[in-house]
């Protein structure tokens, strides 16, 4: 087999992925907020693709960039294919946008007023308030070819306006301005003042109907106003993405290493353009006005729609306090760790594991809170990747040390677009006395990892504990990410985790016993497990392996599962992103690939082995992508409690069984839904929170 046909391109693979996200705005079943935050999340992550992916693959096609991976041309020919997959999406999203959402809101009495033109008993409140609320804050600045022209901000929404001077209306002809050969037109660009004024108006009640408008679309229907002495010929909106990404270099100083992250995040909004986004009905001569105004390459365009960065729908407005929600699942708090109780003690007689955002993040506070105030906590040892804003988990951190605990922190600096608020932080922890360890050279640490070691004042024995994540320590994300993390009291694997600390500031040729870490032993126990499963297939016997995974990318992995799969072993992929392995080819027979997108961002990484039928299980924080695999430190922990496996692999295949929101992702990066009108509905996200709040009220009656 001819590498090159094996594998799907990874930035396509994404393509299809976030595709499948616009799909759930295409649901009719789901709440209508809902569907319109799925439209957010959709052109939020498109965002942040161009000014990273598009933005690299840009970079090595102008030649800036030199890449062990692509040439010149190839790079090229991939921002042509991802441009043309996008605009093709971006159909879809129009579509959905203008043919159900909008049709949808006016059902429910919301009227969303979509260009200039406003009703009449609107129109005093719409010219009062933009002459009061928004007039102050319009800057309008000139733009001319051949002259400096202003900087465009990154992901900002500009209105670009063209105007004509009514002496010359008075004097031309019925022949457009355009086509004098004059050139009349004056054109002026003006940034949208967010940070005055709300995205959304909501305008006054009428007739039984709440009504709701783009600031862009007040400030087009006042544009007189802002230009007398000039007849408004059109306008439309515009916006530019940057190149976000930054190159931290290798270096073993921390101070070096904490000035090069303060100096170049703020280089990151005056990036190099990737993406020049304006609306599709903006007519030619218009556009190349303002492309060779403001230097845009050719295959920088992007058409968009009359409205863009659609990210800011997550705000959009309420006003109709009668439509119905769909009732979410909620964090519980577990019946056997109510405040009350130690979770100490109960991690002394039996492992636990919690599931997010089913279960309460506050019992890992209520962890943290429990280690400051343990006479026997010696040291705490916490990872820091993505920390919420204003963290308990940081601030509960601070108080250990205040109150005498030893605490050390290792935070990853190079963790990107959260470089600043990591900083921000360590520097917050050190002035309280907490030991930081920053960034390793050549490294990212992903590993999601926490450790309280203990030591009774009086010499008898005590546990300390591990605590072993798919997840950040992130109360925030811990809402919205489905993911897991184990407590154990297992010495050897405190002695791993231990171990995996000491690696962090400096130790050499550490050993591992229980965990499996990147860049030590993960890939040959990996090895190991796929060639036992191999092994039994071989023999006759049934072989599986289920990998539940945020991205399959790494060739040498995807090899192995190929290999697997032609010895006969039956392998489930449950891949939310990228996978760039190709199902429904002869080498992958007996690969099937599902896809979940719902209520909260599945997060979590789970692999399951059949093992001749003793399962073993792991959770941890990698994906096999070859950064995860080869580039950063990872931790994988085994499940050894035999009901804690028992309940992951009930979550497997719970989500293996979802004909509600899963779907297959065939030889040709289709999704292709499981829904079965036969079949009793099932909603992986939904049947297991259920799952796991009869388990808590059952335990509650035991208990009683």
């Amino acid at each position: 087999m001819e590498r090159n046909n094996q594998y799907f391109k990874r930035d396509i693979s994404w393509l299809s992925f976030n595709y499948r996200v616009l799909l759930e705005a295409d649901d009719d079943q789901l709440e209508l907020y809902e569907r319109i935050n799925f439209i957010s999340i959709y052109s939020s992550n498109l965002e942040e693709f161009y000014k990273i992916r598009v933005a690299d693959h840009k970079a090595v096609a102008s030649g800036a960039t030199l890449s062990d991976e692509e040439t010149v041309q190839s790079a090229s020919e991939l921002v042509e294919e991802i441009n043309n997959e996008v605009n093709r999406q971006m159909e879809d999203r129009i579509r959905i946008y203008e043919h159900k959402i909008l049709p949808a809101l006016r059902k429910n009495h919301i009227i969303f007023y979509q260009n200039s033109h406003v009703e009449p008993f609107h129109q005093p409140f719409i010219r009062d308030f933009f002459r009061e609320e928004i007039f102050p804050y319009l800057q309008p600045v000139p733009v001319s070819k051949g002259e400096i022209v202003s900087f465009l901000r990154d992901n900002r929404l500009y209105l670009a306006v063209r105007l004509l001077p009514k002496a010359q209306t008075d004097t031309l002809s019925v022949a457009p301005a355009a086509s004098t050969g004059q050139a009349p037109f004056r054109y002026f660009v003006m940034k949208m003042p967010y940070s005055k004024v709300p995205r959304f108006i909501e305008l006054p009640q009428h007739g039984g109907n709440y009504y709701l408008m783009f600031i862009e679309d007040i400030i087009k229907a006042n544009l007189p106003l802002i230009f007398p002495g000039y007849e408004v010929d059109s306008s439309y909106c515009v916006k530019i993405s940057r190149d976000a990404d930054i190159l931290i270099e290798d270096t073993t100083s921390s101070a070096d290493l904490v000035e090069q992250v303060k100096k170049k995040v703020k280089k990151r909004k005056i990036g190099a353009v990737c993406r020049f986004v304006y609306d599709r009905e903006m007519p030619q001569d218009f556009l190349d006005f303002l492309v060779d105004a403001f230097h845009i390459q050719r295959d920088e365009l992007m058409p968009g729609g009359e409205h863009l960065n659609y990210e800011d729908l997550r705000y959009l407005p309420h006003p109709n306090k009668q439509i119905e929600k769909n009732e979410k699942p909620r964090p519980m708090k577990l019946n056997r760790l109510n405040e009350k109780e130690s979770i100490f003690q109960y991690v002394d007689q039996k492992d636990l594991l919690l599931h997010y955002p089913y279960h309460a993040f506050e019992h890992f506070i209520h962890f943290l809170f429990e280690a400051v105030h343990d006479p026997s906590t010696r040291e705490i040892m916490v990872t820091q990747y993505r920390v919420a804003e204003n963290s308990a988990v940081i601030n509960t951190l601070i108080a250990a040390a205040q109150n005498g605990k030893k605490v050390t922190v290792f935070v990853e600096l190079k963790a990107r677009f959260d470089e600043e608020n990591n900083l921000a932080t360590a520097e917050m922890m050190k002035a309280a006395g907490i030991h930081i360890i920053y960034s390793i050279p050549g490294l990212k640490v992903h590993a999601k990892v926490a450790l309280v070691r203990r030591r009774s004042t009086h010499g008898e024995k005590v546990n300390s504990y591990a605590y072993i994540s798919t997840g950040n320590f992130n109360e925030r994300t811990a809402t919205l990410y489905a993911d897991c993390g184990l407590f154990t009291s297992n010495p050897i694997i405190v002695n791993d985790l231990l171990n995996l600390f000491r690696t962090l500031m400096g130790k050499k040729d550490p050993v591992f016993n229980r965990l499996l870490v990147a860049r030590f032993n993960l890939i040959p126990e990996l090895n190991k497990l796929i060639d036992h499963e191999m092994e039994q297939a071989k023999k006759g016997h049934f072989a599986r392996i289920i990998l539940k995974l945020n991205a399959l990318q790494d060739p040498v992995m995807i090899d192995r599962l190929y290999e697997a799969s032609q010895c006969g072993v039956q392998i489930d992929l449950i891949v939310r992103g990228i996978c760039c392995l190709i199902p429904g080819q002869e080498y992958s027979r007996n690969i099937r690939i599902t896809r979940i997108v719902d209520t909260f961002l599945e997060h979590a990484r789970i692999w399951y082995f059949h093992n001749g039928g003793s399962p073993k299980l792991f959770l941890g924080s990698p994906d096999w992508m070859r950064r995860n695999l080869y580039r950063r430190i990872e931790a994988v922990v085994p499940i050894l409690d035999h009901d804690l496996r028992l309940e992951l692999i009930y979550m497997l295949k719970t989500q293996l069984s979802d004909n509600q929101k899963a779907c297959f992702v065939d030889e040709n990066l289709r999704n292709v839904f499981k829904y079965n009108a036969t079949k009793k509905p099932i909603r992986a996200q939904y049947a297991f929170y259920k799952y796991l709040k009869r388990k808590n009220e059952t335990h509650s009656q035991h208990t009683k």
